[in-house]
């Protein structure tokens, strides 16, 4: 098997926590000019903006000189720059980090604040926080966990360990345990182990179960009910175990039991989209407990999210603000 030649360092510092991006010019096509690739592959950018990034010498070659906007066309060549973030409002929760080592970096995340970028949110994720806060322009996220989930996130320190530690979540040799708030069913018979299919379809928000063979288990106990203050509702607090890592697994479960997180804006159905600065009702999920043998120290970790779910603690609070 013939291996792929891996691409040369970026000539480009990160940005607030943010590589660069990175584009590589096809083998074939017909374009003349570096130009006319650009401006058609980001037409999404905006009419102009390409064009003015080639004025300010915004687009750079392997060695580090801006390209100009006439340079031929190079079947291969590998071009960087920095894209515009898009505003974002501040996330009022505090990142903290629960342990750090030469090798990994164990942090827990508020609700709202993305693991990775991606889409409208750049620079206020964790991962960027976490290599500006502190000074590690390495680092990489072993996993992800959900915007609007909160709790424990592993990120690796070195680059050449990234995979040992990936490997951990792909192998299921990662222990996950996570709380969650939900309506208390009395009828409800728990502890019990919940298998279906899940598919999650690009484009559409919500996953669903399906027939066929289970790709999704999750372990459901109660953990303790009670009356929320105030003549509220009666709740729930569940011990989730995964033992698979489906996008959305453990709200399709709930929901399937009947038993839907509260704060959940997809299950059981689909509302208007939670707009950006909104920081209410956060989803009553919580990755509470990671642990795992390190792949590269041998070390037995076992790390424990010190939040709390507002629903539980003080519903009144959550629940009154709307």
């Amino acid at each position: 098997m013939r291996r792929r030649t891996p691409p040369p360092p970026s000539p480009l510092p990160q940005r607030d926590g943010i590589d660069a991006m990175r584009v590589r010019l096809p083998a074939h096509g017909p374009w003349s000019t570096v130009r006319e690739h650009l401006a058609e592959r980001l037409s999404r950018a905006g009419a102009g903006v390409v064009d003015g990034m080639f004025a300010a010498g915004l687009f750079v070659a392997a060695d580090g000189r801006a390209v100009p906007a006439d340079a031929p066309y190079e079947p291969g060549m590998f071009v960087w720059f920095h894209r515009e973030t898009p505003a974002e409002v501040p996330v009022p929760f505090p990142l903290e980090v629960v342990y750090r080592d030469a090798h990994i970096v164990v942090a827990d995340k508020p609700h709202f604040l993305a693991t990775t970028p991606r889409g409208g949110h750049v620079t206020e994720t964790a991962l960027a926080k976490l290599r500006r806060e502190l000074d590690l322009p390495a680092l990489g996220a072993a996993h992800r966990l959900d915007r609007l989930t909160a709790g424990l996130v592993l990120f690796i320190v070195r680059p050449q360990e990234r995979g040992a530690y990936q490997s951990l979540f792909g192998d299921r040799r990662v222990r996950k345990e996570y709380e969650a708030v939900a309506p208390y069913a009395p009828g409800l018979a728990l502890p019990r182990t919940v298998r279906s299919r899940i598919l999650k379809e690009r484009g559409i928000l919500a996953a669903r179960e399906v027939e066929g063979e289970p790709n999704a288990v999750t372990r459901v106990e109660l953990a303790a009910h009670h009356r929320a203050p105030g003549g509220g509702p009666e709740l729930g607090r569940y011990r989730l175990v995964p033992g698979t890592g489906q996008t959305h697994q453990l709200r399709v479960h709930m929901n399937s039991l009947g038993v839907p997180l509260l704060g959940d804006p997809l299950y059981p159905e689909v509302t208007a989209p939670v707009p950006a600065g909104d920081f209410r009702r956060p989803l009553q999920l919580l990755a509470r407990e990671l642990g795992f043998t390190d792949p590269v120290t041998g070390r037995e970790h076992r790390f424990r999210s010190g939040r709390s779910l507002g629903a539980w603690t003080a519903y009144e609070e959550w629940a009154g603000s709307q």
